[in-house]
């Protein structure tokens, strides 16, 4: 089985089986604050052409207008049921029409925004040759990735000069290694994490 024919076939099964909880977790947002179901954010995907992903929203409408990042526990923007979403990575689910589309892959490189992807370096944008995925090495090395910024002075600069970093060089292992054997691996294990 391909790569795209796994994409499709595991996305669209998601889709079917998650059907009732996505319209239970619509509902429990649009209760709990003012706005829409989803989210959309511009990213950069393969090649370096832009899509939109899709997301839960999980904070106050326009919060991405004060800043791309979010911190944890002290980032007032996000809702009540938005905690919950993002504690146990809900809030991406979505994401599983953007692989059944094309946009993404199950596994792969996550997707960033075109202002820190203008910062890599020649090596670093190697990340950019396949298409951007839903989880992978450094989604789980990173999975409190918030937390981490929450207790920094100046989050955006050690996103900058730490996190990204190091979140690309687990990318780059990944590219690497690739394979439907790796794919179900980082699966699996994103699984546990979560439910762990």
């Amino acid at each position: 089985m391909g790569k795209r024919l796994f994409d499709m076939f595991f996305s669209l099964v998601g889709l079917i089986v998650l059907f009732i909880p996505f319209l239970i977790i619509a509902i429990l947002i649009l209760i709990d604050s003012n706005g829409g179901v989803f989210y959309k954010q511009t990213r950069v995907g393969k090649d370096g052409v832009d899509f939109d992903l899709l997301k839960f929203r999980s904070m106050a409408s326009g919060s991405d207008k004060s800043g791309l990042l979010t911190v944890g526990g002290r980032d007032s923007r996000i809702t009540k049921i938005g905690y919950t979403l993002r504690k146990y990575k809900i809030d991406e689910l979505p994401q599983l029409i953007n692989v059944f589309v094309g946009d993404m892959s199950l596994v792969g490189p996550r997707p960033e925004v075109r202002k820190y992807v203008e910062l890599y370096n020649f090596e670093q944008k190697t990340v950019l040759s396949v298409k951007p995925g839903i989880t992978d090495y450094a989604s789980i090395e990173y999975r409190n990735e918030n937390d981490l910024l929450g207790k920094a002075e100046n989050p955006e600069e050690v996103y900058i000069t730490e996190i990204m970093p190091a979140k690309l060089k687990l990318n780059l292992k990944y590219i690497e290694e690739q394979g439907l054997g790796t794919d179900f691996k980082i699966i699996l294990n994103t699984i546990g994490k979560i439910v762990r």
